[in-house]
C-alpha cells in the first residue's frame, strides 16, 4: 500500500462530521462542492471517542469492502506470513496541546480516565488484528474479527491528563483461527529518561477470526517473529494459550486442601453471620451486601462498524460500576490496578436490555499498604418476553485505595468479604484459581 501505516494515527479533539466535503465532489449549481455522506457503518464513531473513531477510519481504508463485504465474493485461500512489524500501530494523544482532547478524557482527580481508554484500546486492537488478516486482495471476502477475551490488562502507574500519551501494539501470536495482540500505554516525563519507566499500562488481547458468510472458525495469516524479543513474547503467548486450553479442558491445579475442605473454610464465617449475626466478625462483610446493579437498553450509537455492540462500550460500562462497587465498599476514592479477565462470551445487539451486576468478590489483606479489591462484574442479556436471561460477558477488576484518600483516614481498614452460600464460596475459588495458575502474575503497584 501507498500510505505509511507506521505512522501514528491522528487524532484530534473533536466530533466527526458524516457529512465531508471534498476537493473533488461536484459542483452544485451555486459553486458550492455538495457533501458525501460517510458510510453509514462509519456512523458509530461520531459517538464514541474521537480515538476510536480515528481508528475506525483507519480499518476501513486497510480493507476498503469490510463494511460491505461481497459475501459471494470466495474466501481467502492463501495464506500469507507476516511479521509482528507488519501489524504494528500508534496512536497518539496530543494532551499537552489540544485542550477539547484533554477535557474529553480527564477523570476528577486530573488523570486519564480508565473506562475511556478501554474502549480505545479495544479499537486498536481490533485494527491490529484487521491488519494482520488482510491479504490485500479485493476479490476475496474479508474476515470478520471478534473480541474473544481480554488475558490481562496491568496499569503500572498513573496516566496524567496533561501529559502527550502514546499508544502502541502488534500482533504477538497467531492459532489457527485467533489471535493474541498486546498493546503498550506510554507517557514520558522529564523524569522518565529511561523507556521502559515511561510504560503506564500493557493490555493483551485475544481475537477470533470467523467467515464473514458463515460464521465459522476461519484461518488466519501465519506469524513470523524477526527479532529476539518477537521470538520470546511469541513463546510467552503460546504458554498462555496452552494453559486456556488446559483449564477449558477441566485441568485443575493439585492443593494441598481439597475442594471440600477450603469451601467449607471459606462458608464458616458466613454461616455466622447468617445465623448469629450479632456475633460475627465486625471486620467482615457478606458479599451479597457488596452488590451493585444498573442497567441499559443497548443503542444504535453504541454499535461497532459491524452492527453489534461495541466490546470497548461493554468494558467501559463495567468499568464505571467496578469503580463505584470498590468506592461503595472501601469508603474512599479506589485506586485502578489490573483488568484480571475478560470474557465476551456472546454478542450484544442493539435494542438488547442489558443488566450488569457487580460484587466484591474477595479481598487480599496481606500488604496492609495496598489492600487489594476484586471487583467481578457480570453482564446479562435480558429478554422479558422471552422470559430469560443470559450472561454475555464476565469481567474482573483489581482496585486497592488512592493514597491520598487513605492518608486523610486514621484506622483505615479493609474489610474482609466472606459468603454466605456454596455458590458464591465456588465462584471465589475459581477465581482464585485462576489467579495463582498464571504463571506470570504482574506484582501491582510498580
Amino acid at each position: 500500500m501507498a500510505s505509511d501505516w507506521s505512522a501514528p494515527i491522528p487524532v484530534v479533539g473533536t466530533v466527526a462530521n458524516p457529512f465531508e466535503t471534498e476537493e473533488s465532489d461536484a459542483q452544485n449549481p451555486e459553486g458550492g462542492a455538495i457533501p458525501s455522506r460517510k458510510p453509514m457503518s462509519l456512523w458509530p464513531g461520531m459517538y464514541h471517542s474521537p480515538v476510536t473513531a480515528a481508528l475506525w477510519e483507519t480499518r476501513s481504508r486497510i480493507l476498503e469492502n469490510l463494511l460491505d463485504p461481497p459475501l459471494n465474493a470466495p474466501p481467502q485461500t492463501q495464506l500469507l506470513t507476516k511479521t509482528p512489524s507488519q501489524s504494528r500501530t500508534s496512536v497518539l494523544y496530543n494532551f499537552s496541546t489540544d485542550n477539547i482532547l484533554r477535557e474529553q478524557y480527564r477523570d476528577p482527580w486530573n488523570e486519564v480516565r480508565i473506562g475511556k481508554l478501554l474502549e480505545d484500546l479495544d479499537a486498536l486492537a481490533g485494527t491490529i488484528s484487521v491488519k494482520h488478516c488482510s491479504d490485500d486482495d479485493t476479490t476475496t471476502r474479508p474476515l470478520l474479527l471478534v473480541t474473544a477475551s481480554v488475558d490481562k490488562m496491568v496499569l503500572r502507574k498513573p496516566i496524567c491528563v496533561n501529559l502527550d500519551l502514546h499508544l502502541s501494539g502488534a500482533v504477538i501470536w497467531v492459532g489457527r483461527s485467533s489471535i493474541e495482540v498486546q498493546l503498550e500505554v506510554t507517557q514520558s516525563t522529564k523524569e522518565t529518561s529511561d523507556t521502559s519507566d515511561s510504560v503506564a499500562l500493557t493490555a493483551n488481547f485475544i481475537f477470533v477470526a470467523r467467515d464473514y458468510k458463515t460464521r465459522k472458525a476461519a484461518p488466519v495469516n501465519r506469524l513470523s517473529p524477526d527479532t529476539e524479543q518477537e521470538k520470546l513474547l511469541f513463546q510467552e503467548a503460546e504458554a498462555r494459550n496452552n494453559l486456556r486450553k488446559r483449564k477449558r479442558g477441566g485441568e485443575r491445579r493439585d492443593f494441598e486442601n481439597g475442594v471440600v475442605n477450603r469451601l467449607e473454610a471459606l462458608l464458616a464465617e458466613g454461616r455466622i453471620f447468617c445465623d448469629m449475626p450479632a456475633l460475627a466478625d465486625r471486620e467482615s462483610i457478606l458479599l451479597r451486601d457488596t452488590r451493585l446493579e444498573n442497567s441499559l437498553i443497548c443503542q444504535p450509537q453504541q454499535r461497532n462498524i459491524h452492527g453489534r455492540i461495541f466490546g470497548g462500550f461493554l468494558m467501559h460500562r463495567a468499568f464505571e460500576l467496578a469503580f463505584s462497587t470498590a468506592y461503595a465498599f472501601a469508603g474512599m476514592v479506589p485506586c485502578f490496578l489490573e483488568v484480571d479477565h475478560v470474557d465476551f462470551l456472546r454478542p450484544v445487539d442493539v435494542g438488547d436490555f442489558l443488566r450488569f451486576k457487580s460484587c466484591v468478590l474477595f479481598t487480599q489483606l496481606e500488604n496492609p499498604d495496598q489492600p487489594l479489591i476484586n471487583v467481578e462484574v457480570v453482564a446479562h442479556v435480558t429478554r422479558p418476553e422471552l422470559r430469560s436471561s443470559e450472561v454475555s460477558n464476565t469481567f474482573y477488576f483489581t482496585f486497592t485505595v488512592r493514597p491520598e484518600a487513605k492518608a486523610t483516614k486514621n484506622g483505615f481498614r479493609v474489610r474482609n468479604v466472606v459468603p454466605a452460600t456454596e455458590e458464591e464460596a465456588s465462584r471465589i475459588l475459581e477465581r482464585m484459581d485462576a489467579e495463582s495458575l498464571l504463571p506470570d502474575k504482574i506484582e501491582t503497584g510498580k
